[in-house]
């Protein structure tokens, strides 16, 4: 009788996670939980690719080039839509954050007496301009743009009359806020804080404090990758959760911003990431708003995608005329937002992280 034999070769190498990212300050639970080595505590290489902007992130996503990205978490319903895309069945199992927002106006508004809404709007309506208003968003499916919508509609200023929304790859705000292309934009930091530095811009109001059902950015991939290497998914969201605690603890928010500085991540010098994670982002005017509370990436049960955030989210994006009604039936929220891989995830961190 022929005797079996044991393979002793060390089982085949995980294939690396291919990880994007654009370099903005709420991408950090991602960066955090590779400098800490925390994606190598979970058995997991990875690979973070900087992007330079939403669409070129989603289709990477949905065509495989990359296994799982930081995006805004209105990305999934307009994806699997297929709206100004191919449609992809697309899901999250980790909100990474919330909040953030801040609104930059052109300095040249400053310059010529515009201090708040009670003075831009009568400058929108009575001053011969060659162009309505134009204000920039990162994506048209973001909550930086529900953000400017409502704030707009509390001005009273009307869209497609009076204002014009247009999308600009984050990385380009600054520079076309400074070139006149656009005279004001709603984003995250580092923008914000990059446009005052620099004398293009300045900040009438921060966004209020941040909804935990209202989520900003998520751990967004395809529902094959998901299933198919499950394992890997299940260990990337435990990572995460580790990374978006260690970036809530507030004794860690100036060594955040020097690890955001390097210029493989952010490439910003620390000095003006700081206040945007400290909520001092609007200035470059007397008297400039503070929120202490301005970007939450793990407090609150900020992390989990439940069914209340979803459908929370989708009432908004529908409301606001972001997505179609179509794209939005009972179902859609519990099919993207999936509590059931997080609840997974945590249950394979130490109880310490599992009860904070």
């Amino acid at each position: 009788m022929p005797t079996a034999t044991i393979s002793l070769a060390s089982p085949a190498p995980r294939a690396a996670l291919r990880l994007g990212f654009l370099p903005c300050t709420d991408a950090a639970p991602l960066l955090v939980a590779e400098q800490r080595g925390l994606f190598a505590q979970h058995g997991l290489q990875v690979q973070l690719r900087r992007e330079i902007g939403w669409a070129t992130l989603r289709e990477k996503v949905i065509y495989g080039e990359l296994d799982a990205a930081h995006a805004p978490a209105a990305l999934l319903w307009s994806t699997r839509a297929g709206l100004d895309c191919a449609p992809c069945d697309v899901v999250t199992g980790l909100v990474t954050s919330v909040g953030g927002h801040a609104l930059t106006l052109a300095r040249a508004l400053w310059d010529i007496g515009v201090r708040d809404t009670a003075s831009l709007v009568p400058y929108v309506r009575n001053r011969r301009r060659p162009r309505p208003l134009t204000l920039g968003v990162s994506s048209l499916f973001s909550t930086s743009h529900l953000v400017l919508l409502g704030w707009l509609e509390h001005a009273g200023l009307h869209l497609a009359r009076e204002v014009r929304i247009i999308v600009v790859p984050p990385t380009q705000m600054v520079r076309q806020l400074a070139a006149g292309t656009i005279d004001g934009f709603c984003a995250g930091e580092p923008w914000n804080r990059l446009a005052i530095r620099e004398g293009a811009g300045w900040s009438p109001v921060l966004a209020s404090p941040p909804s935990t059902l209202l989520a900003d950015k998520v751990l967004m991939t395809t529902a094959r990758f998901a299933k198919t290497r499950a394992r890997d998914h299940c260990a990337l969201i435990a990572a995460l959760i580790e990374a978006c605690l260690w970036c809530d603890e507030p004794q860690n928010r100036e060594p955040l911003a020097e690890l955001l500085a390097e210029a493989r991540y952010l490439n910003v010098p620390s000095k003006d990431l700081t206040p945007g994670l400290l909520g001092r982002s609007a200035a470059g005017q007397p008297d400039a708003p503070t929120a202490p509370d301005a970007i939450h990436f793990a407090r609150d049960e900020a992390n989990v995608p439940s069914a209340a955030k979803a459908q929370a989210l989708q009432a908004a994006l529908v409301a606001a005329g972001v997505i179609p009604a179509a794209a939005a039936d009972t179902d859609t929220p519990r099919r993207l937002f999936r509590e059931d891989l997080y609840r997974e995830a945590l249950s394979s961190l130490p109880t310490a992280a599992q009860t904070r």
